[in-house]
């Protein structure tokens, strides 16, 4: 073994050139969005002052290593395990789709109703499912609504589908699900 091979870099490359490509077009999308998203002022005591300049620094920054780097590769086209990495890097954007799919459904069903789905759905997907699991989230689920409605007072509107409910069942469900 040779001194120079043993110096040199041993680093990943796989999925290199998808997210420095990826992160110069993010970077020039803000930078031509720089005049639209901050103020120029006239009378500012200093040039650093003005609202867009440290902005426009960073960015600026941004845009020209991530051209460097670009530019100084090796290997400037993606092959299949660039985009099999990329695929890795985007998995863990399904639970964000889970949690935001969370928050847009419990104003319509319900803070109660929708934890105790969320909490089942997401250990099934995970692949936790006998029935110990499966009850053991709907009792997580179940504390979670009397840790953050019952004892920490937290004020979240009622569900839509509550207003289906006969008048008595209706405020009950308003106040404590």
């Amino acid at each position: 073994m040779s001194t120079e091979s043993e110096l040199q870099a041993r680093t990943r490359v796989s999925g290199q050139i998808v997210f420095i490509g990826a992160a110069l077009l993010v970077s020039l999308v803000l930078l031509v969005q720089i005049p639209t998203q901050t103020t120029w002022i006239e009378d500012a005591k200093s040039f650093a002052a003005q609202p867009r300049f440290w902005p426009g620094v960073a960015i600026v920054t941004m845009v020209v290593t991530f051209g460097l780097h670009l530019w100084l590769m090796k290997r400037r086209r993606p092959v299949g395990a660039d985009w099999a990495e990329a695929k890795r890097w985007l998995e863990p954007m399904e639970y964000a789709v889970w949690f935001m799919v969370y928050v847009f459904a419990v104003p319509w069903i319900g803070f109660l109703p929708m934890s105790i789905a969320f909490a089942a759905a997401l250990t099934w997907r995970l692949g936790y499912r006998t029935p110990l699991y499966l009850w053991l989230a709907v009792v997580f689920a179940v504390g979670t609504v009397l840790l953050f409605k019952g004892f920490l007072g937290v004020k979240i509107p009622g569900a839509a589908l509550y207003e289906l409910l006969p008048d008595a069942l209706r405020s009950f469900a308003l106040q404590y699900l």
